[in-house]
């Protein structure tokens, strides 16, 4: 048992030797891993945070583009990695949330075998649906929108709630952010449409301008453009405030479905067990660089939105994540891949 002077002993050592990590710490280049392949949006934001955090650690920061295995490749190379702030990876709602729960034998516990450093960015998901969205051919009775684009969220659930499974919608794929925000807003929503999945943002976006996909939730950046030439309507954001990108348009709990909060995240680990001293210095370097003009242009050019949170802001986050989608894998039915 330890006495009353050697706890007191230990408790100094440990309060001196805390503040050391961060004082030699970068002692060498810091790597950032990034599961997914170059030219991405994650790797535009983790090569922005090289090089903004990167001036202020005084050291350079290296991008490590792992991609494969829906970003589990990348992760378990970071996971493994010793636990001294040099080496990171960019983690995202699938990496660190809903892999979790879609993937058999997951190879890591996201909130146990990484440590939180830094939250950076978020891009929103907007309700959008076709413009010539008319639905003559469900013979909806009774329905002021019957001959009419839907104009608002209260008209699309109307419509959807007249004939449960006549509206089709669109995803990038089983599993993915885009279904799961949908799986999401017709639980909230209570009303049920026919899921048809595509293989990414491209044909899914092909098909919603052909007029053949009724509904989709598409990140802001792969609708904006359709959305400002009409060529798509957008009902709402499927988050907890407007994006300055599509100002007019309302979140869904303005429109009167709440709980349907589904932001595309990014974020940055480190192996468990990297001393919070070194996390909190990346963090700082992270604020510092990604508060430039310079910087807010090219996250406002990939869409994005500065949304950062710290080391402790983050670590809340993701057991709550990782929850919050598992229900609603478990209540659509998605089976692990």
């Amino acid at each position: 048992m330890l006495t009353r002077r050697a706890a007191l002993a230990t408790l100094l050592a440990t309060t001196v030797l805390r503040p050391a990590h961060a004082q030699t710490f970068p002692s060498r280049t810091i790597t950032i891993i990034v599961p997914y392949p170059a030219g991405g949006p994650t790797d535009v934001l983790a090569r922005l945070v090289a090089q903004h955090a990167g001036a202020d650690l005084g050291q350079s920061i290296t991008v490590d583009d792992r991609g494969g295995g829906a970003g589990v490749i990348g992760s378990v190379a970071a996971q493994r990695a010793d636990p001294d702030g040099h080496t990171l990876v960019l983690g995202t709602n699938q990496t660190h949330a809903t892999n979790q729960s879609l993937l058999k034998n997951h190879p890591f516990d996201a909130a146990r075998d990484f440590t939180a450093v830094s939250g950076l960015a978020e891009v929103p998901h907007v309700l959008v649906v076709r413009r010539d969205l008319a639905f003559k051919d469900l013979a909806v009775k009774d329905l002021a929108v019957k001959d009419l684009a839907v104009k608002d969220v209260a008209e699309l659930v109307a419509l959807a709630r007249q004939k449960p499974g006549g509206l089709n919608c669109g995803s990038t794929g089983v599993g993915s952010a885009s279904h799961l925000t949908m799986e999401l807003f017709k639980t909230r929503a209570d009303v049920a449409m026919l899921h048809v999945p595509f293989r990414g943002s491209a044909p899914l976006i092909t098909e919603l301008l052909a007029g053949r996909i009724d509904v989709s939730f598409a990140t802001l950046p792969t609708v904006a453009a359709h959305v400002d030439s009409g060529d798509v309507k957008a009902l709402a954001i499927a988050s907890t405030k407007r994006t300055p990108r599509l100002p007019g348009v309302p979140t869904l709990n303005e429109a009167g479905i709440a709980g349907v909060e589904a932001d595309a995240w990014f974020a940055l680990f480190a192996p468990a067990g990297t001393p919070l001293p070194i996390r909190e210095r990346i963090h700082e370097a992270v604020v510092k660089g990604l508060a430039s003009d310079a910087a807010k242009s090219v996250l406002a050019a990939q869409g994005m939105t500065l949304a950062v949170k710290s080391p402790a802001e983050l670590a809340a986050m993701i057991p709550a994540e990782i929850e919050k989608w598992a229900a609603v894998i478990k209540a659509a039915n998605v089976i692990p891949e």
